[in-house]
């Protein structure tokens, strides 16, 4: 019997951090202890921290390493390895790549088919080359007249579990301020002045073409495979109150404090971004996640584009004040996994998957301090 026993740690528990040790046989938590233990087996954690492993249900991370640059395409299975290894080293145990399809950008990563992602991506996990969970996230761009066409690789995929209904149409929802969008596009993007006029006019006249009949689509994919559905940048109360008719169930990244509050009395759970926190504010002028935070709508926390800032965001909503140390992980491990059907993980509790983190608190020399993931393990085998 595979046997695993970790002492000399504060275990944060569900509602409580406490000194113990926590046992693990055949990759399942098989006991939670106060107190010291003596085994021949155990991992000494010397006082750090031992929380679950992050479940991280929304990341642009895997997109970034297949396009390093705008037009520069890096090859499959390095990108993948090297997003698995980046998430892991971040604390992550279980992630949901986001790769979205459609874009009337011929240069865009999401203009592309993902098949060969998709390949790769069994591949790496059957010669058991991840240190991560892997599943799919897909983001739907609703206005985008190739987006149906481009959802076909993942039709009946295993590894779906969520998609989010996307219109990043300037001018409304995330883009609501037209100059914070040019700023984006010519920036990150790489677009010309040109081109960023020239494609906010063709937006509308795509949006107004595609987008309903898309929408209505994927709201029908979703209840014929019991997939879950999240809408995105929710800005006002009529756009969730829409997403809360068509069955979704998390509203992620609403642009406004309404729009969060209206989703929180709706009963779908609230996702923000990491970095959000991280940073103080949102980096597209719209609503703080610590704002909602405080007006407790904030649910479930993304690292978004920045893996390492669930841990960050952590620590600022307890250093802040805003959360206990058990609320706060709860935003980065049980509530995801709760969102998206994963019920085995997300808690250090008997008979939940041994995918746990050690994390150690240092003091920065300036003030403040800093949390450090030292060790992971999934299922009980250690991978970091």
């Amino acid at each position: 019997m595979n046997t695993l026993v970790f002492k000399n740690a504060q275990l944060v528990l569900p509602h409580e951090v406490v000194t113990g040790s926590v046992s693990v046989v055949e990759g399942l938590i098989a006991s939670v202890d106060q107190g010291s233990a003596d085994h021949a087996q155990s991992v000494d954690l010397q006082g750090d921290y031992l929380m679950p492993g992050f479940v991280e249900m929304h990341t642009d991370n895997f997109e970034r390493h297949l396009m390093p640059r705008p037009k520069v395409q890096w090859a499959e299975m390095p990108a993948l390895l090297s997003h698995d290894a980046e998430v892991a080293a971040a604390g992550i145990t279980t992630v949901f790549d986001a790769l979205g399809v459609g874009d009337a950008d011929p240069d865009s990563l999401r203009g592309s088919t993902w098949n060969t992602v998709l390949n790769v991506l069994e591949t790496c996990s059957q010669e058991n080359l991840l240190r991560a969970d892997h599943h799919l996230h897909v983001r739907c761009e609703l206005p985008a007249p190739n987006t149906i066409d481009l959802f076909a690789p993942f039709q009946g995929h295993p590894r779906l579990s969520l998609i989010s209904l996307m219109d990043h149409t300037p001018g409304q929802r995330q883009w609501e301020n037209i100059d914070v969008a040019r700023v984006y596009y010519t920036g990150k993007k790489g677009w010309s002045a040109e081109k960023f006029e020239r494609q906010v006019q063709l937006a509308g006249e795509l949006q107004e073409r595609y987008a309903a009949p898309h929408r209505a689509y994927f709201v029908n994919y979703c209840h014929n495979h019991q997939i879950a559905l999240a809408s995105h940048d929710d800005t006002t109360a009529e756009h969730v109150h829409q997403a809360h008719a068509e069955g979704a169930s998390m509203s992620e990244f609403p642009t406004t404090l309404l729009a969060a509050q209206t989703a929180h009395a709706k009963g779908l759970l609230t996702v923000m971004g990491g970095p959000n926190v991280v940073r103080g504010g949102s980096h597209s002028g719209n609503v703080s996640a610590a704002e909602l935070a405080r007006h407790g709508v904030l649910d479930i926390l993304s690292s978004d584009y920045v893996p390492g800032s669930l841990l960050s965001a952590v620590v600022r909503l307890v250093d802040d004040g805003i959360y206990s140390l058990p609320q706060a992980v709860a935003t980065v491990t049980h509530h995801p996994a709760q969102a998206t059907g994963l019920k085995d993980r997300g808690q250090i509790a008997v008979g939940m998957r041994a995918d746990l983190i050690q994390v150690r608190f240092v003091a920065l020399p300036q003030g403040g301090r800093h949390a450090v993931v030292r060790a992971v393990w999934r299922e009980g085998q250690r991978v970091l």
